[in-house]
């Protein structure tokens, strides 16, 4: 039951995370590739906030760090396409 719930909250985040950082992008998608982006986001916001020494201890912080490497994302996506 709380693997199931964990799954359903990390999809919303993501879904948010990546709507964020389309926003913030200007970027132009529809909910599944806002799901991908802040699902993807995360894990690239992750690595860059731990690289650097940093981490995210609720989900306020988790939210920020989804969008910062969703943006991350969006920008190299731009980049090579």
């Amino acid at each position: 039951m709380f693997f199931l719930l964990n799954i359903i909250l990390s999809i919303l985040m993501g879904a948010l995370a990546g709507w964020i950082a389309g926003k913030i992008m200007n970027s132009e998608g529809g909910l599944l590739r806002n799901i991908i982006l802040g699902i993807v986001g995360s894990f690239v916001g992750n690595l860059i906030f731990r690289l650097l020494g940093f981490g995210a201890t609720n989900i306020i912080g988790g939210l920020i760090v989804a969008v910062v490497g969703a943006c991350v994302c969006i920008w190299i996506g731009k980049k090579l396409f």
